[in-house]
């Protein structure tokens, strides 16, 4: 069997990542890794800390193990996986201007096979965990993610439009590079 495939959706809030990721996962008939921040914010409250977010990196990275070790134990080709390293490096930039410097390593070993980058352009959903519900701010934060994956080595795609637009855009980068 081939290695595990592993895929990022990254970008703003309330950019249809986990939708997206779920999407994906039930297309391809394989498994997704929740973002761990989501059940950690809705646990401890959104008052959070600059420590508090190498706790959830931490918390995350330890999810994205779980579920790349379960996906090869049950034969899946791929992992679409919501949020990584770069999301958190943002994060804790954008909001304390310094990040961990475990944070930092992680996104230099961390391997990936595809990122999918999530625009600005679906309705801003307010929820009890978001933050940004401006455009100027959202589009602050995806020019950031873009830039950085201008700058790294990992192919990717940029995912905008409707949600059926972004399912078909996301599917031909997948297949792309699957070769199909």
């Amino acid at each position: 069997m081939a290695a595990l495939k592993k895929i990022v959706v990254i970008g703003p809030e309330s950019t249809g990542k986990s939708t997206l990721c779920e999407q994906l996962a039930a297309y391809y008939n394989t498994d997704w890794c929740r973002e761990y921040a989501r059940e950690y914010l809705l646990r401890h409250g959104t008052n959070y800390t600059f420590d508090n977010l190498l706790t959830i990196a931490k918390g995350q990275v330890e999810l994205e193990e779980k579920a790349a070790n379960k996906a090869i134990a049950d034969n899946k080709n791929f992992l679409f996986i919501d949020t990584d390293m770069y999301v958190m490096k943002v994060w804790c930039e954008f909001v304390f201007d310094k990040c961990h410097n475990w944070i930092l390593d992680q996104v230099v070993i961390r391997q990936y096979d595809l990122y999918l980058l999530c625009n600005t352009d679906l309705p801003w959903v307010k929820d009890e965990l978001r933050e940004y519900p401006d455009l100027v701010s959202r589009q602050k934060l995806y020019n950031i993610y873009k830039d950085i994956m201008i700058n790294q080595r990992t192919p990717w795609a940029d995912i905008s439009g409707n949600y059926q637009e972004r399912f078909e855009k996301a599917k031909r980068a997948v297949d792309e590079l699957l070769g199909a």
